[in-house]
């Protein structure tokens, strides 16, 4: 498992830092010993922002740890982080979601599609979309209708540290933190003063003063998205804890019914499978036409048929993307944000790549081919690194996740065109395509096993499971078996259809079995692993038990 950061009383550089640093940093401190889990800022914040049933934008997890005598309760304040690093920022294809010079993260809604980017890339399950207008009633009420927020659905929605309960404040020449009307309403609202809100980069602000004179600790921080909600977990009276390996292995994070578990993404559905398995059979299979052009010349049937169902599956892939998106008539806005947005990045590549197959049908040359190889395969990273980008998901941010997609996008590419070929012209090119397809199992059963490692250690519990099923049935059936099968077929000569056949439709069959398991099945979220608690339950976790 990843190892759960801490953060300590601020040093004097950082102090420094902060005396000088005129820029505004707003952010929280909630001190888990307040906090009783009464729901306060809960409701606070629905009655504030006006949420619809099923959204909660901050929400207040009850955490039990332990076993029979030796047991603690606590409960966690959670919601939206407004990292000094969000994840969320740079992935949305749009600029609907922006991150302000004082550091809060908002939502401009009137840009956002809906794609859930920002939702899979959140470490924190901050964001909600809601498709289907629901009443708390049976019928919708005269005072839902007057506050109803109908630019919120199909779109991205989540806490904003009521920036407009701020601004307006501010405007007034009210200080947040001091001022009930400039501040959020959670922490206005909170009966036990758990919740306090204020400049980071003020020393002499409460929330700075709070984090100076105690230790606290930050939710995830391994991460390295820096949130600005920053916990106490200690007082004078109830000392500190760490969190035990045992803990984290078993009831805290890695019992599924845990509320610090996170469930099973639900923004990227069997619709965004199909994209990712389509657009990576498309685009491999593209790329190899494209390859085959180049180095034969060849522009017959072979390369007319391979080229149409490479853009057709690559078509039918960004279609489904469409069906998914909440605000259907915007999707042209996913051009907006190229600079950082691998989903922007996406729909330029493919976008070029159509072009250049188009031309490819009109103009016989040759180094066209080199060109569709080069957009194919870069279309194709920049799916992989959509997927890698989504940080709030464990199994699927790791490092070998875009290597691992793009060689195994051209694996079953290149055994679609093999089909293709064979039934197109019999004479032509077995042994290169043997040899290929040979190599390509082979460096995917590497990187696979490479990902297997992370999976055993750092995925979240649910996830872990699956995959661990998954995996082995991919490398047996969808590498080692059909390369085998590929290897003995050109040793031997034996040019006869079914061996070889078989080893290509394996190829694709478990390919697209194991997309759908990874997005679908095992898209479970990061949930959230702390490093401290409070030392105050019973039995051991007592605080008398450590104070004496």
């Amino acid at each position: 498992m990843e190892n759960p950061g801490i953060a300590t009383s601020l040093t004097n550089e950082q102090l420094n830092k902060m005396e000088t640093n005129d820029q505004t940093r707003w952010g929280m401190v909630v001190d888990i010993n307040r906090c009783v889990g009464c729901q306060t800022c809960t409701i606070a914040c629905k009655h504030t922002n006006d949420t619809v049933p099923g959204v909660q934008w901050r929400k207040v997890l009850d955490v039990e740890t332990g076993s029979y005598p030796d047991v603690e309760r606590v409960f966690l304040v959670t919601g939206c982080q407004h990292c000094a690093e969000p994840s969320c920022v740079p992935v949305c294809p749009t600029g609907a979601t922006k991150q302000r010079d004082d550091g809060l993260v908002t939502m401009d809604y009137d840009l956002c599609i809906g794609c859930a980017s920002c939702a899979v890339a959140c470490p924190y399950q901050a964001r909600t979309i809601v498709h289907d207008k629901e009443s708390y009633f049976a019928e919708e009420t005269i005072q839902e209708k007057k506050v109803a927020h109908d630019e919120r659905f199909g779109v991205a929605q989540k806490c904003t540290f009521c920036v407009d309960r701020l601004d307006e404040g501010l405007a007034k020449g009210l200080t947040p933190g001091e001022d009930w009307e400039a501040t959020p309403a959670c922490s206005a609202s909170c009966i036990a003063s758990a919740i306090t809100f204020g400049d980071f980069n003020d020393p002499n602000s409460k929330v700075s003063k709070l984090t100076q004179d105690q230790p606290f600790m930050q939710i995830n921080e391994e991460l390295g998205n820096d949130p600005q909600i920053k916990y106490l977990y200690e007082t004078p009276s109830v000392p500190g804890r760490d969190v035990s390996s045992d803990e984290l292995e078993t009831d805290l994070f890695n019992d599924e019914n845990s509320p610090l578990a996170g469930e099973i993404q639900t923004y990227w559905d069997w619709r965004a499978a199909m994209n990712f398995i389509m657009g990576g059979i498309g685009a491999g299979l593209t790329a190899f036409a494209g390859l085959y052009f180049y180095l034969f010349e060849n522009n017959g049937i072979i390369l007319e048929s391979s080229l149409s169902i490479g853009v057709f599956f690559i078509c039918c892939g960004l279609f489904f993307v469409w069906l998914k998106i909440g605000r259907k008539l915007r999707a042209l806005y996913v051009l907006f944000r190229p600079q950082t947005s691998w989903m922007s990045r996406e729909v330029y590549a493919v976008s070029s790549l159509f072009l250049l197959t188009g031309i490819s049908f009109i103009y016989e040359l040759p180094a066209l081919g080199t060109l569709i190889f080069l957009f194919a395969v870069l279309f194709l990273y920049c799916q992989t690194k959509i997927l890698q980008a989504s940080k709030g998901i464990s199994s699927w941010r790791q490092k070998e996740i875009p290597i691992l997609l793009l060689v195994m996008g051209l694996y079953e590419g290149l055994a679609l065109f093999s089909l293709i070929v064979y039934f197109g012209d019999k004479l032509v090119f077995y042994d290169m395509f043997v040899s290929l397809l040979v190599i390509l199992g082979a460096t995917n059963t590497f990187i696979l096993a490479r990902y297997s490692r992370k999976v055993s250690s750092i995925v979240n519990p649910a996830s872990r499971k699956i995959l661990g099923k998954a995996i082995p049935k991919l490398q047996v059936l969808g590498f080692i078996i059909p390369s085998v099968i590929l290897a003995i077929y050109m040793m031997l000569e034996i040019f006869t259809a079914l061996p070889y056949l078989l080893g290509l439709v394996l190829i694709i069959i478990n390919c697209v079995y194991f997309k759908f398991i990874l997005i679908v099945k095992a898209g479970h979220q990061q949930g959230f692993i702390l490093p401290k608690l409070p030392q105050r339950g019973s039995g051991n976790m007592a605080a008398s038990a450590i104070s004496t």
